[in-house]
Protein backbone atom coordinates (compact mmCIF):
# COMPACT_ATOMS: atom_id res chain seq x y z
CA UNK A 1 0.00 0.00 0.00
CA UNK A 2 0.98 3.51 -0.56
CA UNK A 3 0.87 6.75 0.48
CA UNK A 4 -2.22 7.91 -1.92
CA UNK A 5 -4.19 4.64 -1.06
CA UNK A 6 -3.69 5.11 2.40
CA UNK A 7 -5.01 8.77 2.31
CA UNK A 8 -8.23 7.34 -0.13
CA UNK A 9 -8.56 5.30 3.03
CA UNK A 10 -8.71 8.13 5.39
CA UNK A 11 -11.05 10.02 3.25
CA UNK A 12 -13.55 7.56 2.96
CA UNK A 13 -12.72 6.72 6.57
CA UNK A 14 -13.91 10.59 7.18
CA UNK A 15 -17.44 9.79 5.52
CA UNK A 16 -18.13 6.71 7.10
CA UNK A 17 -17.49 7.95 10.64
CA UNK A 18 -19.95 9.92 10.23
CA UNK A 19 -22.75 8.22 9.89
CA UNK A 20 -21.37 5.36 11.78
CA UNK A 21 -20.49 7.90 14.72
CA UNK A 22 -24.27 8.61 14.82
CA UNK A 23 -25.74 5.16 14.85
CA UNK A 24 -23.64 4.63 17.78
CA UNK A 25 -23.64 7.67 19.70
CA UNK A 26 -20.13 8.53 19.47
CA UNK A 27 -18.20 11.53 18.20
CA UNK A 28 -16.55 11.07 14.67
CA UNK A 29 -12.91 12.21 15.16
CA UNK A 30 -12.78 9.77 17.97
CA UNK A 31 -13.81 7.35 15.32
CA UNK A 32 -11.63 8.68 12.84
CA UNK A 33 -8.35 9.02 15.92
CA UNK A 34 -9.37 5.15 16.23
CA UNK A 35 -9.20 4.31 12.85
CA UNK A 36 -5.77 5.96 12.19
CA UNK A 37 -4.71 3.63 15.05
CA UNK A 38 -5.74 0.68 14.16
CA UNK A 39 -4.20 1.25 10.93
CA UNK A 40 -1.33 2.36 12.44
CA UNK A 41 -0.36 -1.18 13.57
CA UNK A 42 -1.37 -3.12 10.67
CA UNK A 43 1.58 -4.31 9.02
CA UNK A 44 1.27 -3.42 5.66
CA UNK A 45 0.39 0.03 6.28
CA UNK A 46 3.29 2.35 5.53
CA UNK A 47 4.45 5.29 8.34
CA UNK A 48 2.94 8.50 7.17
CA UNK A 49 5.13 10.78 4.99
CA UNK A 50 3.80 13.78 5.48
CA UNK A 51 6.68 16.90 6.05
CA UNK A 52 5.84 18.61 9.42
CA UNK A 53 6.06 21.79 7.55
CA UNK A 54 2.93 22.15 5.43
CA UNK A 55 0.95 20.15 8.37
CA UNK A 56 -0.29 23.26 9.75
CA UNK A 57 -1.23 25.53 6.07
CA UNK A 58 -2.86 22.63 4.55
CA UNK A 59 -5.39 21.69 7.51
CA UNK A 60 -6.01 25.05 9.74
CA UNK A 61 -7.04 27.24 7.20
CA UNK A 62 -9.89 25.06 5.80
CA UNK A 63 -10.97 24.05 9.28
CA UNK A 64 -10.80 27.46 10.65
CA UNK A 65 -12.51 29.04 7.58
CA UNK A 66 -15.35 26.08 8.37
CA UNK A 67 -15.88 27.08 11.63
CA UNK A 68 -16.14 30.56 11.09
CA UNK A 69 -19.43 29.91 8.97
CA UNK A 70 -21.17 28.99 12.33
CA UNK A 71 -20.97 31.77 14.36
CA UNK A 72 -20.48 35.72 13.96
CA UNK A 73 -17.92 38.73 14.88
CA UNK A 74 -20.76 40.56 16.97
CA UNK A 75 -21.08 37.26 19.14
CA UNK A 76 -17.17 37.36 20.10
CA UNK A 77 -17.26 41.09 20.77
CA UNK A 78 -20.20 40.85 22.75
CA UNK A 79 -18.72 38.04 24.77
CA UNK A 80 -14.71 38.56 24.60
CA UNK A 81 -14.28 38.56 28.68
CA UNK A 82 -14.95 35.14 28.56
CA UNK A 83 -13.20 34.50 25.68
CA UNK A 84 -10.37 36.15 26.71
CA UNK A 85 -9.84 34.31 30.00
CA UNK A 86 -9.72 31.02 28.25
CA UNK A 87 -8.68 31.97 25.05
CA UNK A 88 -5.38 34.07 25.64
CA UNK A 89 -5.10 33.45 30.36
CA UNK A 90 -5.62 30.26 30.33
CA UNK A 91 -3.26 29.00 27.38
CA UNK A 92 -0.78 31.03 29.19
CA UNK A 93 -1.56 29.50 32.70
CA UNK A 94 -1.42 25.83 31.32
CA UNK A 95 1.78 26.60 28.75
CA UNK A 96 3.52 27.95 32.38
CA UNK A 97 2.13 24.97 34.53
CA UNK A 98 2.97 22.19 32.20
CA UNK A 99 6.71 23.68 31.49
CA UNK A 100 7.74 23.99 35.16
CA UNK A 101 6.60 20.14 35.49
CA UNK A 102 8.17 19.06 32.19
CA UNK A 103 11.50 21.07 33.19
CA UNK A 104 11.69 19.65 36.59
CA UNK A 105 10.81 15.66 35.45
CA UNK A 106 12.53 15.30 32.69
CA UNK A 107 16.35 15.88 32.77
CA UNK A 108 18.43 17.65 30.70
CA UNK A 109 15.73 19.20 29.13
CA UNK A 110 16.23 23.26 28.85
CA UNK A 111 13.12 25.57 29.82
CA UNK A 112 12.63 27.15 26.40
CA UNK A 113 12.10 23.46 25.00
CA UNK A 114 9.43 22.68 28.24
CA UNK A 115 7.47 25.68 27.21
CA UNK A 116 7.54 24.73 23.52
CA UNK A 117 5.76 21.31 25.29
CA UNK A 118 3.21 23.10 27.05
CA UNK A 119 2.62 26.08 24.33
CA UNK A 120 1.73 23.01 21.96
CA UNK A 121 -0.71 21.36 24.26
CA UNK A 122 -1.89 24.21 25.92
CA UNK A 123 -5.13 25.18 23.45
CA UNK A 124 -7.97 22.68 22.95
CA UNK A 125 -8.90 21.91 19.75
CA UNK A 126 -12.17 23.93 17.93
CA UNK A 127 -13.08 21.03 15.31
CA UNK A 128 -12.83 18.23 18.24
CA UNK A 129 -14.75 20.38 21.15
CA UNK A 130 -17.85 21.80 19.07
CA UNK A 131 -17.94 18.68 16.71
CA UNK A 132 -18.51 16.32 20.05
CA UNK A 133 -20.35 19.30 22.10
CA UNK A 134 -22.55 20.14 19.15
CA UNK A 135 -24.24 16.96 19.01
CA UNK A 136 -24.79 16.31 22.29
CA UNK A 137 -28.11 18.90 22.76
CA UNK A 138 -25.80 21.46 25.01
CA UNK A 139 -26.48 25.23 25.45
CA UNK A 140 -25.70 27.24 22.55
CA UNK A 141 -24.35 29.67 24.78
CA UNK A 142 -21.42 26.71 25.78
CA UNK A 143 -21.30 25.51 22.41
CA UNK A 144 -20.46 29.37 21.40
CA UNK A 145 -17.65 29.58 23.77
CA UNK A 146 -16.08 26.57 23.01
CA UNK A 147 -15.87 27.49 19.62
CA UNK A 148 -14.87 31.33 20.86
CA UNK A 149 -12.02 29.70 22.86
CA UNK A 150 -10.99 27.51 20.14
CA UNK A 151 -10.43 29.84 17.14
CA UNK A 152 -8.74 32.32 18.92
CA UNK A 153 -6.50 30.09 21.24
CA UNK A 154 -4.70 28.91 18.74
CA UNK A 155 -3.48 32.07 18.15
CA UNK A 156 -1.76 32.64 21.49
CA UNK A 157 -0.24 28.87 21.74
CA UNK A 158 1.06 29.43 18.44
CA UNK A 159 3.26 32.45 19.24
CA UNK A 160 4.14 31.08 22.21
CA UNK A 161 5.55 27.84 20.80
CA UNK A 162 7.52 30.18 17.93
CA UNK A 163 8.66 32.21 21.01
CA UNK A 164 10.21 29.26 22.96
CA UNK A 165 11.23 27.55 19.60
CA UNK A 166 13.09 30.47 19.10
CA UNK A 167 14.92 30.24 22.27
CA UNK A 168 15.91 26.76 22.22
CA UNK A 169 17.29 26.76 18.94
CA UNK A 170 19.31 30.18 19.10
CA UNK A 171 19.62 29.52 23.13
CA UNK A 172 18.75 33.37 23.53
CA UNK A 173 15.61 34.98 24.82
CA UNK A 174 14.45 38.21 25.57
CA UNK A 175 10.97 39.10 27.18
CA UNK A 176 11.19 42.61 25.31
CA UNK A 177 11.83 41.37 22.10
CA UNK A 178 9.13 38.51 22.81
CA UNK A 179 6.45 40.70 23.77
CA UNK A 180 7.23 42.89 20.71
CA UNK A 181 7.06 39.75 18.34
CA UNK A 182 3.80 38.68 20.15
CA UNK A 183 2.22 42.00 19.22
CA UNK A 184 3.64 42.58 15.39
CA UNK A 185 2.25 38.85 14.59
CA UNK A 186 -1.32 40.79 15.24
CA UNK A 187 -0.95 43.82 13.66
CA UNK A 188 0.29 41.92 10.82
CA UNK A 189 -2.25 39.17 11.23
CA UNK A 190 -5.21 41.55 11.49
CA UNK A 191 -3.60 43.72 8.78
CA UNK A 192 -3.84 41.07 6.47
CA UNK A 193 -6.82 39.36 7.26
CA UNK A 194 -9.05 42.63 6.64
CA UNK A 195 -6.90 43.99 3.25
CA UNK A 196 -7.75 40.14 2.03
CA UNK A 197 -11.16 39.87 3.66
CA UNK A 198 -11.81 43.26 1.34
CA UNK A 199 -10.37 42.01 -1.92
CA UNK A 200 -11.75 38.81 -1.68
CA UNK A 201 -15.42 40.95 -0.73
CA UNK A 202 -14.71 42.83 -4.19
CA UNK A 203 -13.73 39.77 -5.88
CA UNK A 204 -16.93 38.00 -5.43
CA UNK A 205 -19.04 40.87 -6.41
CA UNK A 206 -17.23 41.10 -9.55
CA UNK A 207 -17.37 37.12 -10.22
CA UNK A 208 -21.17 37.11 -9.65
CA UNK A 209 -21.43 33.16 -10.48
CA UNK A 210 -21.43 30.96 -7.07
CA UNK A 211 -19.44 28.60 -8.77
CA UNK A 212 -16.72 31.07 -9.09
CA UNK A 213 -17.44 32.72 -5.59
CA UNK A 214 -17.21 29.30 -3.51
CA UNK A 215 -14.27 28.35 -5.24
CA UNK A 216 -12.81 31.90 -4.25
CA UNK A 217 -13.60 31.16 -0.86
CA UNK A 218 -11.36 28.10 -0.95
CA UNK A 219 -8.86 30.00 -1.65
CA UNK A 220 -9.12 33.13 0.38
CA UNK A 221 -8.35 31.16 3.94
CA UNK A 222 -4.80 29.32 2.67
CA UNK A 223 -3.66 32.57 1.26
CA UNK A 224 -4.67 34.75 3.99
CA UNK A 225 -2.54 32.04 6.12
CA UNK A 226 0.51 31.77 3.69
CA UNK A 227 0.77 35.73 3.38
CA UNK A 228 0.62 36.28 7.27
CA UNK A 229 3.15 33.87 8.07
CA UNK A 230 5.41 35.11 5.54
CA UNK A 231 5.45 38.40 6.92
CA UNK A 232 6.19 37.14 10.72
CA UNK A 233 2.12 37.42 11.58
CA UNK A 234 -0.41 35.19 13.09
CA UNK A 235 -1.51 32.72 9.80
CA UNK A 236 -4.84 31.64 12.29
CA UNK A 237 -5.38 35.06 13.53
CA UNK A 238 -5.07 36.13 9.75
CA UNK A 239 -7.36 33.41 8.84
CA UNK A 240 -9.92 34.52 11.44
CA UNK A 241 -9.82 38.02 10.54
CA UNK A 242 -10.74 37.57 7.11
CA UNK A 243 -13.36 35.02 7.17
CA UNK A 244 -15.26 37.46 9.79
CA UNK A 245 -14.96 40.27 7.28
CA UNK A 246 -16.39 38.33 4.51
CA UNK A 247 -19.40 36.44 6.33
CA UNK A 248 -20.02 39.80 7.84
CA UNK A 249 -19.85 41.19 4.70
CA UNK A 250 -21.25 39.20 2.00
CA UNK A 251 -24.98 39.23 3.52
CA UNK A 252 -26.63 39.62 -0.25
CA UNK A 253 -30.74 38.44 0.95
CA UNK A 254 -31.59 37.41 -2.72
CA UNK A 255 -28.02 35.07 -3.21
CA UNK A 256 -30.11 31.96 -2.06
CA UNK A 257 -28.57 29.84 -4.85
CA UNK A 258 -24.81 31.08 -3.64
CA UNK A 259 -25.54 29.91 0.08
CA UNK A 260 -26.98 26.89 -0.62
CA UNK A 261 -23.70 26.26 -2.84
CA UNK A 262 -21.14 27.70 -0.30
CA UNK A 263 -22.94 25.73 2.77
CA UNK A 264 -22.59 22.68 0.81
CA UNK A 265 -19.26 23.00 -0.38
CA UNK A 266 -17.85 23.74 3.43
CA UNK A 267 -19.78 20.91 5.00
CA UNK A 268 -17.89 18.82 2.34
CA UNK A 269 -14.63 20.12 3.28
CA UNK A 270 -15.28 20.89 7.08
CA UNK A 271 -15.94 16.69 6.81
CA UNK A 272 -13.00 15.59 4.93
CA UNK A 273 -10.24 17.67 6.29
CA UNK A 274 -11.66 16.97 9.76
CA UNK A 275 -11.40 13.09 8.88
CA UNK A 276 -7.76 13.93 7.72
CA UNK A 277 -6.93 15.48 10.27
CA UNK A 278 -8.03 12.91 13.12
CA UNK A 279 -6.77 10.37 11.16
CA UNK A 280 -3.22 11.50 11.22
CA UNK A 281 -3.32 11.71 14.64
CA UNK A 282 -3.81 7.90 15.38
CA UNK A 283 -1.34 7.21 11.80
CA UNK A 284 1.57 8.93 13.31
CA UNK A 285 0.72 7.04 16.76
CA UNK A 286 3.78 3.92 15.46
CA UNK A 287 6.56 6.26 14.71
CA UNK A 288 6.01 8.35 17.97
CA UNK A 289 6.36 4.70 19.59
CA UNK A 290 9.03 4.79 17.95
CA UNK A 291 11.00 7.84 19.20
CA UNK A 292 11.63 6.50 22.75
CA UNK A 293 12.71 2.93 22.17
CA UNK A 294 14.36 2.10 25.40
CA UNK A 295 12.72 3.68 28.10
CA UNK A 296 8.86 3.70 27.47
CA UNK A 297 8.34 3.09 31.12
CA UNK A 298 9.82 6.27 32.05
CA UNK A 299 8.33 8.51 29.17
CA UNK A 300 4.87 7.52 30.01
CA UNK A 301 5.15 8.49 33.90
CA UNK A 302 6.59 12.03 32.53
CA UNK A 303 3.41 11.77 29.89
CA UNK A 304 0.74 11.16 32.71
CA UNK A 305 2.42 13.88 34.89
CA UNK A 306 2.03 16.07 31.94
CA UNK A 307 -1.30 14.47 31.02
CA UNK A 308 -2.96 15.38 34.52
CA UNK A 309 -1.24 18.86 35.19
CA UNK A 310 -3.27 19.67 31.18
CA UNK A 311 -6.19 18.35 32.50
CA UNK A 312 -6.22 19.47 36.34
CA UNK A 313 -5.17 22.79 35.52
CA UNK A 314 -8.05 23.43 33.32
CA UNK A 315 -10.21 22.36 36.16
CA UNK A 316 -8.56 25.09 38.55
CA UNK A 317 -8.81 27.61 35.96
CA UNK A 318 -12.42 27.25 35.12
CA UNK A 319 -13.68 27.21 37.85
CA UNK A 320 -13.39 30.92 39.69
CA UNK A 321 -12.82 32.20 36.11
CA UNK A 322 -16.44 31.26 35.62
CA UNK A 323 -17.69 33.08 38.27
CA UNK A 324 -15.40 36.13 37.60
CA UNK A 325 -16.79 36.36 34.24
CA UNK A 326 -20.30 36.45 35.96
CA UNK A 327 -19.29 38.95 37.81
CA UNK A 328 -17.74 41.18 35.20
CA UNK A 329 -21.03 40.41 33.43
CA UNK A 330 -22.41 44.05 31.88
CA UNK A 331 -25.56 45.04 33.26
CA UNK A 332 -28.35 43.92 30.18
CA UNK A 333 -26.08 40.95 29.27
CA UNK A 334 -27.61 38.32 30.78
CA UNK A 335 -27.30 35.99 27.63
CA UNK A 336 -23.84 36.14 27.27
CA UNK A 337 -22.11 32.57 26.69
CA UNK A 338 -21.03 31.81 30.63
CA UNK A 339 -21.70 29.01 32.13
CA UNK A 340 -24.45 29.36 34.66
CA UNK A 341 -23.81 26.73 37.10
CA UNK A 342 -20.89 24.48 38.20
CA UNK A 343 -22.55 21.17 36.46
CA UNK A 344 -21.99 23.71 33.36
CA UNK A 345 -18.56 24.78 34.42
CA UNK A 346 -17.55 20.97 34.32
CA UNK A 347 -18.89 20.06 31.05
CA UNK A 348 -16.79 23.13 29.67
CA UNK A 349 -13.58 21.52 31.36
CA UNK A 350 -14.05 17.84 30.44
CA UNK A 351 -14.59 19.37 26.78
CA UNK A 352 -11.32 20.50 26.53
CA UNK A 353 -9.71 17.59 24.54
CA UNK A 354 -5.98 18.24 22.07
CA UNK A 355 -5.89 17.83 18.32
CA UNK A 356 -4.81 19.41 14.94
CA UNK A 357 -3.11 22.28 16.27
CA UNK A 358 -1.15 20.10 19.11
CA UNK A 359 -0.10 17.94 16.20
CA UNK A 360 1.43 19.96 13.90
CA UNK A 361 3.17 21.76 16.41
CA UNK A 362 4.57 18.88 17.80
CA UNK A 363 5.60 17.44 14.59
CA UNK A 364 7.10 20.93 13.33
CA UNK A 365 9.72 21.03 15.99
CA UNK A 366 13.11 21.71 14.45
CA UNK A 367 15.23 19.10 14.11
CA UNK A 368 18.73 20.85 15.05
CA UNK A 369 19.75 23.51 17.17
CA UNK A 370 21.27 26.59 15.66
CA UNK A 371 24.88 25.31 16.86
CA UNK A 372 23.82 21.88 14.34
CA UNK A 373 23.19 19.88 17.84
CA UNK A 374 19.72 17.68 18.00
CA UNK A 375 16.85 19.82 19.36
CA UNK A 376 16.94 18.58 22.78
CA UNK A 377 14.62 16.46 24.50
CA UNK A 378 12.67 16.61 20.70
CA UNK A 379 12.02 13.01 21.23
CA UNK A 380 10.18 12.83 24.85
CA UNK A 381 8.14 16.56 23.67
CA UNK A 382 6.41 14.65 20.70
CA UNK A 383 5.78 11.47 22.57
CA UNK A 384 4.50 13.42 25.64
CA UNK A 385 2.57 15.86 23.19
CA UNK A 386 0.58 12.66 21.84
CA UNK A 387 -0.08 11.57 25.06
CA UNK A 388 -1.58 14.20 25.74
CA UNK A 389 -3.74 14.30 22.60
CA UNK A 390 -4.93 10.57 22.55
CA UNK A 391 -5.73 10.96 25.98
CA UNK A 392 -7.78 14.08 25.96
CA UNK A 393 -9.17 13.36 22.62
CA UNK A 394 -10.25 9.53 23.54
CA UNK A 395 -10.96 9.53 27.05
CA UNK A 396 -12.52 13.01 27.29
CA UNK A 397 -14.34 12.28 23.43
CA UNK A 398 -16.02 9.14 24.15
CA UNK A 399 -17.02 9.75 27.86
CA UNK A 400 -18.47 13.52 27.36
CA UNK A 401 -21.75 12.28 26.33
CA UNK A 402 -21.92 10.19 29.39
CA UNK A 403 -21.37 13.38 31.55
CA UNK A 404 -23.31 15.27 29.88
CA UNK A 405 -26.25 12.79 30.77
CA UNK A 406 -25.17 12.32 33.84
CA UNK A 407 -25.16 16.22 35.05
CA UNK A 408 -28.49 17.02 33.03
CA UNK A 409 -26.75 19.51 31.09
CA UNK A 410 -29.07 20.78 28.20
CA UNK A 411 -29.70 23.32 26.16
CA UNK A 412 -32.82 25.70 26.60
CA UNK A 413 -35.36 24.24 23.91
CA UNK A 414 -37.75 27.21 25.39
CA UNK A 415 -35.77 29.92 24.69
CA UNK A 416 -34.61 28.68 21.85
CA UNK A 417 -38.34 28.48 20.46
CA UNK A 418 -39.44 31.80 22.20
CA UNK A 419 -36.37 33.42 20.20
CA UNK A 420 -37.43 31.71 16.41
CA UNK A 421 -41.13 32.82 17.73
CA UNK A 422 -39.31 36.43 17.57
CA UNK A 423 -37.65 36.17 14.19
CA UNK A 424 -40.41 34.41 12.67
CA UNK A 425 -42.85 37.45 13.91
CA UNK A 426 -39.74 40.22 12.30
CA UNK A 427 -39.70 38.20 9.48
CA UNK A 428 -43.58 38.45 8.75
CA UNK A 429 -43.86 42.00 10.04
CA UNK A 430 -41.13 42.92 7.56
CA UNK A 431 -42.88 41.10 4.44
CA UNK A 432 -46.44 42.34 5.30
CA UNK A 433 -44.69 46.21 5.23
CA UNK A 434 -43.05 45.49 2.22
CA UNK A 435 -46.34 44.12 0.35
CA UNK A 436 -48.14 47.13 1.50
CA UNK A 437 -45.60 49.71 -0.54
CA UNK A 438 -45.39 47.86 -3.15
CA UNK A 439 -49.59 48.01 -3.29
CA UNK A 440 -49.36 51.69 -2.88
CA UNK A 441 -46.83 52.43 -5.46
CA UNK A 442 -48.64 49.70 -7.79
CA UNK A 443 -52.37 49.46 -7.11
CA UNK A 444 -51.78 45.38 -7.49
CA UNK A 445 -54.86 43.50 -8.09
CA UNK A 446 -56.89 42.10 -6.05
CA UNK A 447 -56.94 38.90 -6.62
CA UNK A 448 -52.96 39.01 -6.92
CA UNK A 449 -52.94 41.03 -3.22
CA UNK A 450 -55.68 38.21 -2.22
CA UNK A 451 -53.34 35.34 -2.77
CA UNK A 452 -50.33 37.25 -1.81
CA UNK A 453 -52.22 38.27 1.37
CA UNK A 454 -52.81 34.41 1.63
CA UNK A 455 -49.41 33.29 1.18
CA UNK A 456 -48.14 36.35 3.56
CA UNK A 457 -50.19 34.83 6.67
CA UNK A 458 -48.56 31.14 6.30
CA UNK A 459 -45.25 32.95 6.14
CA UNK A 460 -44.86 32.97 10.12
CA UNK A 461 -46.17 29.70 11.06
CA UNK A 462 -43.95 28.19 8.40
CA UNK A 463 -40.69 29.52 10.11
CA UNK A 464 -42.06 28.73 13.69
CA UNK A 465 -45.38 27.33 14.62
CA UNK A 466 -45.46 29.00 17.64
CA UNK A 467 -45.34 32.14 15.90
CA UNK A 468 -49.53 31.80 15.34
CA UNK A 469 -52.58 30.96 16.97
CA UNK A 470 -54.47 27.56 17.60
CA UNK A 471 -57.00 28.14 15.02
CA UNK A 472 -54.09 30.08 11.95
CA UNK A 473 -51.98 26.60 13.25
CA UNK A 474 -54.74 24.64 11.80
CA UNK A 475 -55.61 26.18 9.05
CA UNK A 476 -51.90 26.16 8.42
CA UNK A 477 -51.75 22.25 8.61
CA UNK A 478 -54.82 21.76 6.41
CA UNK A 479 -53.02 24.30 3.52
CA UNK A 480 -49.33 22.24 4.68
CA UNK A 481 -50.55 19.15 3.78
CA UNK A 482 -52.11 19.72 0.25
CA UNK A 483 -49.25 21.47 -0.65
CA UNK A 484 -47.20 18.09 0.54
CA UNK A 485 -49.57 16.39 -2.10
CA UNK A 486 -48.87 19.02 -4.51
CA UNK A 487 -45.42 19.06 -4.38
CA UNK A 488 -44.78 15.07 -4.32
CA UNK A 489 -46.88 15.45 -7.55
CA UNK A 490 -45.00 18.27 -9.09
CA UNK A 491 -41.67 16.08 -8.01
CA UNK A 492 -42.73 13.44 -9.97
CA UNK A 493 -43.27 15.25 -12.67
CA UNK A 494 -39.85 17.04 -12.68
CA UNK A 495 -38.05 14.13 -12.19
CA UNK A 496 -39.52 12.58 -15.67
CA UNK A 497 -38.72 15.91 -17.07
CA UNK A 498 -35.55 15.42 -15.43
CA UNK A 499 -34.58 12.05 -16.63
CA UNK A 500 -35.60 13.13 -19.98
CA UNK A 501 -33.19 15.52 -20.73
CA UNK A 502 -30.40 13.26 -18.65
CA UNK A 503 -31.30 10.16 -21.48
CA UNK A 504 -30.68 13.33 -24.70
CA UNK A 505 -26.93 12.98 -23.22
CA UNK A 506 -27.47 9.40 -24.69
CA UNK A 507 -28.21 10.80 -28.16
CA UNK A 508 -24.71 12.00 -30.20
CA UNK A 509 -26.58 14.68 -31.80
CA UNK A 510 -26.98 16.34 -28.48
CA UNK A 511 -24.69 19.08 -27.62
CA UNK A 512 -23.81 18.18 -23.90
CA UNK A 513 -23.59 22.03 -23.23
CA UNK A 514 -26.95 22.49 -24.54
CA UNK A 515 -28.30 19.64 -22.13
CA UNK A 516 -26.25 20.26 -19.05
CA UNK A 517 -27.78 24.14 -18.93
CA UNK A 518 -31.34 22.86 -19.23
CA UNK A 519 -30.78 20.37 -16.64
CA UNK A 520 -29.47 23.02 -14.30
CA UNK A 521 -32.19 24.77 -15.13
CA UNK A 522 -34.52 22.25 -14.36
CA UNK A 523 -32.57 21.73 -11.32
CA UNK A 524 -32.87 25.55 -10.12
CA UNK A 525 -36.73 25.00 -10.72
CA UNK A 526 -37.09 21.87 -8.74
CA UNK A 527 -35.14 23.92 -5.75
CA UNK A 528 -37.28 26.51 -5.45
Amino acid sequence: MDQFVLLMLVLLGALITVPLGERLGLPSPVLMTLLGIVLAVLPFVPNVDVPPGIVLPLLLPPLLYAAVQHTSWRQFAANWQPIFLLAVALVFVTTAAVAAVAHALVPGLPLAAAVALGALVAPPDPVAATAVAGRLGLPRRMVSLLEGEGLFNDVTAIVLYHVAIAAAVTGTFSWPGALSEFVLSAGVAVAVGLALGWLGGRLMALLGDATLQVGLSLLVPFVSYALAEEWHGSGVLAVLTSAFYLSDRMSDADDVLGRFAATTFWQVVDTLVTGVAFGLIGLELHAVFGTVHGRLGTVLLWSAAVVGVVVLVRLVWLLPAAWLARKMRAPGHEDTEIPLSWRETVVMWWAGMRGVASVALALAIPLETEDGGAFPGRPVIVFVAFAVILTTLVVQGLTLPWLVGRLGVKADTAAERELEKRLAIRAGRAAKRRLREIDEAEDLPEDVMEVLSRRLMDLGPRISPEAADEERREAYEQRVRRVKLLRRVQGEMMSAARQAVLEARRDPSADPVVVSRVLRRLDARSLR
